[in-house]
């Protein structure tokens, strides 16, 4: 017996945290990159959730990080095709490459760290669990996520996880906030720091850092509305899908406020 549908609005918003305008745009950006062809067009067994209840499970499944044998009565399915539908759908909504950025577009950079059960990847870290480093860049004007570096083990710190993560070349030409655990990266415009002969900063040096951080604290408003996504609060899933489940929580994240 199903219990939650696509076609019911009134489990969306708790199930999803979107609005019904809002999913049904996701539904569309799932169906444009292949949903339809990918879980309808084959040949053998169909699907017996349709294409938006099986989006509504992906987005659910993101949104409360239940266990698979709890999203399963929910949908009305197996827990196996809870997997099945997840594997299937869940790297289609990821962040698509920007094309067009204007020159002067400030993106700022953070890392946050993401417990991950699987050891193959996570390492331990700062926060005393197993975790991977994963970097985060935003625009300092919409606070929209244009992209995410390659997950790597907690252990990296964000000097190393930017270069080594991709996100360094995705961000190439254009102006990069961070803070100081960045020190190394020459592209990133960073808080200044004293001396290490222990001269003062400077008079305009003082009155920049107070704007610098007041900018940069918006990538952290950014990962705290991401984390309303349970998902990345303890992944349970193997490592290796964690990338394109974090990009595609973060298309979650950018369809919110545009939606």
């Amino acid at each position: 017996m199903q219990v939650i549908w696509s076609s019911s609005p009134e489990w969306i918003h708790p199930c999803t945290g979107l609005q019904p305008a809002q999913f049904r745009k996701l539904v569309r950006v799932v169906a444009v990159r292949g949903g339809e062809d990918i879980a309808d067009g084959r040949p053998g067994r169909q699907w017996a959730l349709c294409l938006a209840d099986r989006v509504l499970l992906v987005a659910t499944y993101w949104r409360t990080n239940l266990r698979m044998r709890q999203i399963g009565p929910l949908s009305g399915v197996a827990h196996s095709a809870v997997h099945r539908v997840i594997d299937t759908l869940g790297p289609l909504p990821a962040l698509a490459p920007v094309r067009r950025r204007r020159v002067d577009q400030i993106a700022i950079v953070d890392g946050t760290l993401i417990p991950t059960r699987d050891h193959r990847l996570a390492a331990p870290s700062k926060n005393d669990r197993y975790s991977t480093n994963l970097q985060v860049a935003i625009d300092a004007d919409t606070r929209l996520v244009p992209a995410i570096g390659d997950p790597l083990p907690g252990n990296r710190n964000d000097r190393t996880a930017y270069r080594d993560s991709g996100i360094e070349q995705k961000l190439t030409g254009h102006p990069i906030l961070a803070d100081g655990g960045y020190q190394g990266n020459p592209a990133v415009i960073m808080p200044y720091r004293k001396r290490r002969d222990r001269q003062p900063l400077t008079a305009w040096q003082e009155d920049l850092n107070p704007t610098h951080h007041t900018i940069r604290a918006r990538v952290e408003h950014t990962l705290a509305r991401m984390n309303l996504f349970s998902i990345p609060r303890d992944y349970r899933r193997a490592a290796s899908t964690l990338g394109d489940t974090a990009s595609a929580t973060a298309t979650l994240h950018n369809i919110i406020p545009t939606g």
